[in-house]
This record gives C-alpha cells, sequence and structure tokens, in this order.
C-alpha cells in the first residue's frame, strides 16, 4: 500500500476516486462544497433525493460528477456536526476505506483528513488516519490454500491512497504524521500476525527469530536466552509453566538505545505464552483454539517495540518476553506443587492456569537489572477483566498513579482506551499460603485485581504498571483475530515519555486553523 501527502483542489484530481465527507444534516465538507459547486449542485441534487443522510459510517459512490477529472467521489457520512469527535473521525475514515475496497478503484485521493476537530492538528490527523487505514486493509491469509496473488480481485485492489492537507504549508506536518502512522501501522500489523499465525507454528522458537528479524530490521538488538540459560538464571516459576511442553521455552530481550547511554530505560514485559490449554488444569474445550492468542502480549510489546524504533524515539527502551507453552504432561507442574522464582520468593501453584503471572514475575524481577525508569508489562491475563470491562477497554493497574494517568492520555491520544483498576493492599490479603510466600491465585473475587498484586510483588522499588488486555487482545466470532491492541496506546505513550526525556511538552495535538476558501492549484498524480 503506498501512501503519499499532497494539496490540491478536489476537482482536479486524476484518480479512480474522490473521498469527501457529508454531516447528517446533509451540510457538504469544505472539498465536498468544491465539487458541488463545480459541478452545478450534482451532489446537493443527490441527497435532496435521499440517496444518502450522512449518517456515520454511510457511503455512497458517484460516477460521472460533471466538470471533475476523477472517475468517482465517493461521500462518506459524518453524522451530526456538533458530534464530530476523533472516534467519529476515526470511524468515518475506517468506513471510506471499506467502501473503498469494495471499488474497482486502484488510487484514490481522500479529503477527509481536511476536516477540523478541536485540538488536533495535521499531523495527528493524517498519522490516524494512516493506522485507521492500514488497520482495516489487514488480511491474514497465509495459511489459504490459494495465494493472494492469484485471486482475480487482486488486480483491482486498492494500491495507492493519497491524504490531502489544507494548505502547501501542511505538507511536512502531514509528511511526519505520515511516517509515524505507517510506523505504528506496522507494528499492528506485527502484532496480529504474530497472534493469528496457528500455535503448530507459532512455538516459542518461532516467536523468538520472527521478534529477532523484525527488531533488527527496525535497527534495535534482539537477544535470546534459551532453556538451560534461563534455568542458569534460576527462573524456577517461568520453567515450571513450561515444564509440560516439548517446545522449549525462550526469553526474549530487545534493546532500542535512542537515548544517552546512561538513561534509564522504559522497561516492556508481554506474556508470551504460545499456547495455553491450561495445563494440568485443563481449559474446557469450547473455544480453545482461541488460546493461541494468549501469546499477544508478547506480540503488542514486540508490535510496539518496533514502532518505537521505526520512529527513532530519543528514549532507551528494554523490551523482555518470556514465552513458552502451558501443556498437560506426566512431568507438567501440578496444583500444590511450590516453586521458587527469580526473586527467591516462593509460590504455591494452586492452578496451574493461572500460569501467565508465573512466567511474568520471573520477567519483572529480571527487568531491575536495566534500572528501569518505569516498567509496563502487557498480558492477557485474566477472564474476570472480561466480566469486569467487556471487549472495549483494557484493565490498567499501577503502584503509581501518575504512571497510570500518563498510560490512559497516551490511550485517549489514539483511541486505544484503557480503565484504571484498583490495587489496594486489602487485596493483597487473598493471596495467602499456609505453605509458600504466597498462592499464585487469590480466588474468584477480584480475580484481575488479585492477578495484578501478585505482579506487584516482584516490581518493588519501580515504578510499575500492568495492561490486562485478556478483553481487548483479540475478536471472536466472524470477525475473529488479533486486534493489535494496544500497540497504538504504548507507542503513544512512548512518544510521551521521548517528549518528557527531550524537554518537550508532550503534545496533545495542537489546534489547526480554520480551513480558508484558497485552496492549492497543484494536481495530485
Amino acid at each position: 500500500m503506498e501512501f503519499s501527502i499532497k494539496s490540491g483542489s478536489p476537482e482536479k484530481q486524476r484518480v479512480a476516486c474522490v473521498l469527501v465527507g457529508v454531516f447528517e444534516s446533509r451540510k457538504l465538507t469544505f472539498a465536498a462544497d468544491l465539487l458541488d459547486r463545480i459541478s452545478n449542485g450534482f451532489l446537493s441534487d443527490v441527497l435532496k433525493r435521499g440517496d444518502m443522510d450522512g449518517k456515520l459510517g454511510t457511503t455512497l459512490v458517484l460516477h460521472n460528477v460533471p466538470h471533475t477529472l476523477c472517475d468517482r467521489v465517493m461521500l462518506v457520512g459524518l453524522g451530526r456536526e456538533r458530534d464530530f469527535r476523533e472516534k467519529e473521525y476515526r470511524e468515518a475514515v475506517r468506513s471510506s476505506v471499506r467502501a473503498l475496497a469494495q471499488t474497482a478503484a486502484v488510487e484514490a485521493v481522500s479529503y477527509l483528513t481536511e476536516l477540523t476537530l478541536k485540538k488536533r492538528d495535521v499531523e495527528w490527523m493524517i498519522e490516524q488516519a494512516t493506522v485507521a487505514t492500514l488497520d482495516v486493509l489487514y488480511k491474514f491469509e497465509q495459511y489459504k490454500s490459494r495465494k493472494p496473488d492469484e485471486t482475480p480481485q487482486r488486480e483491482r485492489e486498492l494500491r495507492k491512497l493519497v491524504l490531502s492537507v489544507p494548505r502547501r504549508s501542511d505538507l511536512a506536518d502531514g509528511e511526519k504524521g505520515l511516517v509515524q502512522g505507517q510506523a505504528i501501522g506496522a507494528g499492528i500489523r506485527l502484532a496480529r500476525d504474530l497472534g493469528n499465525t496457528p500455535g503448530n507454528v507459532c512455538t516459542p522458537t518461532w516467536l523468538a527469530e520472527q521478534a529477532r528479524v523484525a527488531v533488527e530490521a527496525a535497527g534495535g538488538l534482539c537477544q535470546v536466552l534459551e532453556q538451560d540459560d534461563i534455568a542458569a538464571l534460576g527462573m524456577g516459576a517461568f520453567l515450571a509453566v513450561a515444564r509440560g511442553s516439548a517446545e522449549p521455552p525462550r526469553f526474549i530481550i530487545l534493546q532500542h538505545r535512542g537515548g544517552d547511554e546512561h538513561d534509564r530505560p522504559v522497561v516492556l514485559v508481554g506474556k508470551g505464552v504460545t499456547f495455553d490449554s491450561g495445563g494440568i488444569s485443563l481449559k474446557p474445550g469450547e473455544s480453545m483454539d482461541e488460546m493461541k492468542y494468549d501469546m499477544m502480549g508478547a506480540g503488542t510489546v514486540i508490535g510496539a517495540f518496533v514502532a518505537a524504533a521505526r520512529m527513532k524515539l530519543p528514549i532507551n527502551i528494554v523490551a523482555l518476553v518470556p514465552t513458552c507453552e502451558n501443556m498437560p504432561a506426566g512431568n507438567a507442574c501440578k496444583p500444590g506443587d511450590i516453586v521458587t522464582s527469580l526473586s527467591g520468593q516462593t509460590i504455591e501453584i494452586l492452578n496451574t492456569d493461572a500460569e501467565g503471572r508465573l512466567i511474568l514475575c520471573d520477567a519483572l524481577t529480571y527487568a531491575a537489572r536495566f534500572e528501569p525508569e518505569v516498567i509496563v508489562d502487557v498480558a492477557t491475563l485474566t477472564g474476570a477483566c472480561i466480566i469486569a470491562l467487556g471487549h472495549v477497554a483494557t484493565g490498567l493497574f499501577s503502584n503509581q498513579d501518575s504512571l497510570a494517568r500518563d498510560l490512559i492520555a497516551a490511550g485517549d491520544e489514539v483511541g486505544d482506551r484503557a480503565w484504571h483498576m484498583p490495587l489496594w493492599e486489602d487485596y493483597q490479603e487473598q493471596l495467602k499460603s499456609p505453605f509458600a510466600d504466597m498462592a499464585n491465585i487469590g480466588g474468584r473475587p477480584a480475580g484481575s485485581v488479585t492477578a495484578a498484586c501478585f505482579l506487584s510483588r516482584f516490581v518493588k522499588p519501580y515504578d510499575w504498571a500492568h495492561l490486562d488486555i485478556a478483553g481487548t487482545a483479540w475478536k471472536s466470532g466472524k470477525e475473529k483475530g488479533a486486534t493489535g491492541r494496544p500497540v497504538s496506546l504504548l507507542a503513544q505513550f512512548l512518544r510521551d515519555r521521548a517528549d518528557l526525556a527531550t524537554g518537550q511538552t508532550v503534545r496533545r495535538g495542537r489546534p489547526r486553523r480554520d480551513p480558508v476558501e484558497v485552496v492549492s492549484d497543484d494536481d495530485a498524480d
């Protein structure tokens, strides 16, 4: 998919399709109004006939619009003007790209990126449009017998999208937004590809190799520790989970050295259980195939790391990924077993299906070696988080409220929302064990909270946050597949940390000027 940024009048575009917006009141946007004027009211007449009402997400493709040079004009519904915000903007972009993919147009120019949003500038508009477009066009067809390149419709798929900016003076900001959007989009795609790959292919060894290839291509460093190395470190909790599988575990260490060598890094930790059967505490058979997504914490951490490396952020970043399978076997860990973690703390395993926290606790302890500025772990950790928040928001826990606020603000900036959950000392009581320092579960009440409480015991004295993505990492049903969340949130968080590290004010989309009545005479290709 090829993107470009241009400034030009819509009626002069010699392309297969021009995309413009219409509000629910049938009010035309600036670009749509220009087309309406040049075509002697052609668009207004169509709207008056009732073929489109401007509701958010609706589209209408018009052919042979008088006095224009394009083959098609697509009208995109924006909803009510007074309600048009960031969420509506993203939905309008997504719906326009979905509709565009149903046409034979191989190239298009979108004027949706010229819309006005309070406190949002050209750079933000272009970046978000790029990420949304790449997300909509994502396909995972590697395991279909008929290759995508062999299908007839491949010849008429969208290949080029021009994103328009209001003025020539906006071109530099637009290009910057495009570069950032492509980096984040690539990180999301990588995370989705890793998650959607079946468990018989996506083993810990394969995941480690994919991480190495992607990270080194982005300019980062990758080290992979094997089973003997993990054992030598003393990661007893991690190895207990891996014990029942024929696939050996791996511990992936990624580094981006964008800051000064003495700068403390941001450490990301991702749960990488490439298949979770539940172990001896076997899961029900229904939907167990979706347990290939239990490595999406790892997938999103790797994806966010790659995005940050591609953006060349001026900070130091470390990503740690413990990866293994959780399988039942004669040598698998059992309920009642007691293991010793890397921290020296002992854990009574009451449920082998609470395995994510066991591999994470050793990785979190290992993170202290880097003397991190902050630690953020990401994991499909608890079904209880789905009960609490559904599939809308990621659960956020932290031992530092200011860190939680930073993560929530980053998610709000890019539409990848998280919700701050409690981490009070009262909940720690549920993890008491008569035989070990702690149990690995705290019972049914507040399951996502007690899981976070467990992890909190391995991060002292660092600022730490935990993102439970069990409800947001993938979708079931007809849209089944990895979502790539929360790559966008993590990437924005890292950009915010980079702004702080370089003494800049954290950027939240500067207000843009109102559109003027004159546009460039440049034609887009």
